[in-house]
C-alpha cells in the first residue's frame, strides 16, 4: 500500500445519499472523503418529494431547520380517472410520526446546496470534485473477505495520471450506472416495469389550478402525475414516446393540450413568458434491486442499489434510509470494534424495506396507469374499488414505513405477548429539556438510548453501561404523554432505541428485563468503548 494515502471511509458520489452519509460518519467521529464527478451541485431539479421519516433524517446531519424555510409541506396524494374525478386520497397530515409533516416538496439542487454547506463545516469530511473514479478493488485475494482495506483508483480533470487512495470502507453511492456496482460483482434483478415518460419542470406566475398535493391521472392512453413543488414552481410528468417533441410552434401546442387541465396557455407561444420550461426530460423509470449489496468492506446506497418507479415518491427517500441504516454500524465497527457481523444487517434490513416499497410502486404504476391492454383496465377498476373501502388508503400509507423483518438486531416478540415494538420507529414528539422546547431527537443525540416508564432494573443499568446509552425516565419529557401512550399500546415497559431511533428490544410490561440481549449483544458488545462508559458486561436473557 506504499505509494497511496488511507482514510477510513471513500464515498462515491457527492448527491444527497453521499454526502448525507458523510454527515452521519462524521457525527460518529469516522472522517470520509467524498469523491464526485461534477464540480458543483448539478442544477436541475430530478427529486421533489420526501416524507416525514426523511425530514428526520435530515434533522440527524443538522440541516432541518434550513430544508423548512424550503420546502413546501403537500397534502398528499389523489388518484383520478381521465375526466379528473377523484378515485382515492392518500391524506397525509403536517405532523407525522417522526415529528415533521409527512410529505414535503422541495427542490432538489437547493437541499443539495444544504447538505454541501454542512459538509464544508465539518472537519472530518473533504469532498473532491471534478473526480472520476476508475475502479474499486479489495486489497486481498478473496474479494468476499469482510476486513482488509479498498483500494480506489481515480483520476482528476484534465489529468491523465491515476491516482490511488486506500479504504477500510468504500460506499457506493454513485447511481443508476454504478461503477462500484460492477466492481462488487452484482447484477440487476428485474422486478417488472419499465416505462418511458416525459418529466416536464415549470416556473409559471399563472393561476394553476391544484389542490396542493399530488395527483396521478389514471388513463389508459394518457396517464399523468403533477405536483406543485414551490410558490411558482410545478412538475408534470406524462407518458410520451421520444418522438413527441414540445419545443418550437407544433410542441408548444402539443404542451398547451396537456397542461390544459390546471393551467390555461395562450395558443401564441409568443404571449406565454410566464410560463417557463426549466427542464423536459425523458426518462424509463423502472424497478430493479440489486442482488447483493455488499462486498467485503464495500457497500451499495441509494440508487446504485435500487431503481423505483416515482409513482409514490419514494427514490430518494429509500437512498437517504439506506444511509441511516448503515451509516451508524459501519461507524461502531471501524470506531468501536464490532463484530464485522454487525454490517451484515444492512443488506438483511434494508433490502426487504426496498423491495417492498418498489413493488407498491409497480401495483400503482401498472394497476393505475401501466399499459393499454384488457388486463390494465381490468387492473385499475379493481385498485379504484379497493380505494373505496375504508381503511385502504390508510393502510397503504402506513406501508410506506413497515416494521424492520426480523433479525439479530430486531428481536420479535411472539404475538401472544402483545403488539410488538421491535423493527419499528420511536415517535418524536416535542419535548422540555432544561426550560427549552426540543424534538426528541435533539436529546436523544447520536447513539443507543433506552426510553422506560419503571425505575431501571440492574439489567437495564448494565445495557446502557455497556452501549454507553442513554437512560431517560418517560415522565421527565413533558411531551403530554406521546411516548408513554406509544409504550402503553406496544406492552411495553421500556425500549432500547437503536441509533437510527430503530426499537431494537424491549422490555415487556411487568418483566422488568429486556428480552433478547443474548441475540444481539455479540454483535454489539465491543472492543474498543467511548472513553466515558465504563465497560461491564452484558447480561444474557432472562427469559425463555
Amino acid at each position: 500500500m506504499s505509494g497511496a494515502s488511507r482514510t477510513p471511509v471513500v464515498i462515491i458520489g457527492a448527491g444527497p445519499v453521499g454526502v448525507t452519509a458523510a454527515l452521519m460518519l462524521a457525527r460518529h467521529g469516522v472522517p470520509s472523503i467524498v469523491m464526485e464527478r461534477h464540480h458543483d451541485v448539478y442544477p436541475l431539479p430530478r427529486a421533489v418529494v420526501v416524507d416525514d421519516e426523511i425530514r428526520r433524517i435530515l434533522q440527524s446531519v443538522g440541516v432541518h431547520e434550513e430544508f423548512a424555510a424550503l420546502a413546501r409541506p403537500a397534502r398528499g396524494l389523489r388518484l383520478l380517472d381521465a375526466r379528473h374525478r377523484v378515485i382515492a386520497e392518500f391524506a397525509r397530515t403536517s405532523q407525522g410520526h417522526h415529528g415533521f409533516p409527512q410529505t414535503s416538496m422541495f427542490d432538489q439542487p437547493e437541499l443539495e446546496r444544504l447538505l454541501r454547506d454542512a459538509l464544508a463545516d465539518r472537519p472530518e469530511c473533504e469532498l473532491l470534485g471534478g473526480v472520476e473514479v476508475l475502479s474499486v478493488t479489495p486489497d486481498t485475494n478473496d474479494p468476499d473477505a469482510s476486513t482488509g482495506p479498498v483500494r480506489v483508483t481515480f483520476r482528476r480533470d484534465g489529468s491523465d495520471h491515476e491516482e490511488h487512495l486506500w479504504a477500510d470502507a468504500v460506499l457506493g453511492c454513485d447511481g443508476a450506472g454504478s461503477i462500484t456496482r460492477d466492481a462488487i460483482g452484482a447484477a440487476w434483478e428485474d422486478l417488472h416495469f419499465e416505462e418511458s415518460w416525459r418529466v416536464i419542470d415549470v416556473r409559471t406566475s399563472r393561476q394553476v389550478r391544484t389542490w396542493e398535493g399530488a395527483e396521478q391521472i389514471c388513463c389508459p392512453t394518457r396517464p399523468a402525475t403533477f405536483m406543485r413543488v414551490g410558490e411558482d414552481r410545478y412538475r408534470w410528468e406524462f407518458r410520451l414516446p421520444d418522438d413527441q417533441p414540445l419545443d418550437g410552434p407544433a410542441g408548444w401546442e402539443r404542451l398547451r393540450e396537456l397542461v390544459a387541465p390546471w393551467v390555461n396557455l395562450p395558443s401564441d407561444p409568443s404571449l406565454g413568458d410566464d410560463f417557463e420550461v426549466i427542464r423536459q426530460a425523458q426518462y424509463t423509470f423502472r424497478a430493479r434491486l440489486a442482488d447483493r449489496w455488499r462486498r467485503g468492506r464495500v457497500f451499495l446506497l441509494g440508487d446504485a442499489a435500487h431503481l423505483t418507479p416515482p409513482f409514490i415518491g419514494q427514490g430518494l427517500c429509500a437512498g437517504l434510509r439506506d444511509a441511516r441504516n448503515l451509516t451508524w454500524k459501519l461507524a461502531h465497527v471501524l470506531q468501536q470494534g464490532a463484530d464485522e457481523e454487525l454490517l451484515d444487517t444492512y443488506e438483511r434490513e434494508r433490502k426487504p424495506h426496498a423491495r417492498h416499497v418498489i413493488r407498491l410502486a409497480v401495483a400503482i404504476g401498472w394497476a393505475m396507469t401501466g399499459g393499454q391492454d384488457r388486463g390494465a383496465a381490468v387492473r385499475r377498476a379493481i385498485v379504484g374499488a379497493a380505494c373505496r373501502l375504508p381503511g385502504v388508503t390508510a393502510a397503504v400509507s402506513r406501508d410506506l414505513s413497515p416494521a424492520l423483518t426480523a433479525g439479530p438486531l430486531v428481536r420479535r416478540r411472539p404475538k401472544l405477548t402483545g403488539r410488538t415494538l421491535a423493527g419499528t420507529f420511536s415517535p418524536q414528539p416535542w419535548v422540555r429539556h432544561e426550560g427549552r422546547r426540543v424534538r426528541l431527537d435533539d436529546l436523544l443525540g447520536d447513539s443507543f438510548t433506552i426510553l422506560t416508564t419503571v425505575p431501571p432494573t440492574a439489567q437495564m443499568r448494565a445495557v446502557a453501561a455497556a452501549l454507553g446509552a442513554r437512560t431517560i425516565r418517560v415522565d421527565d419529557l413533558d411531551d403530554e404523554g406521546t411516548v408513554a401512550a406509544w409504550l402503553a399500546r406496544g406492552r411495553a415497559d421500556a425500549v432500547l432505541l437503536r441509533p437510527d431511533r430503530v426499537v431494537m428490544d424491549t422490555v415487556p410490561a411487568g418483566t422488568g428485563d429486556f428480552t433478547d440481549t443474548a441475540a444481539w449483544a455479540p454483535l454489539l458488545h465491543t472492543a474498543r468503548r467511548p472513553a466515558d462508559v465504563r465497560h461491564v458486561p452484558l447480561p444474557r436473557s432472562t427469559t425463555a
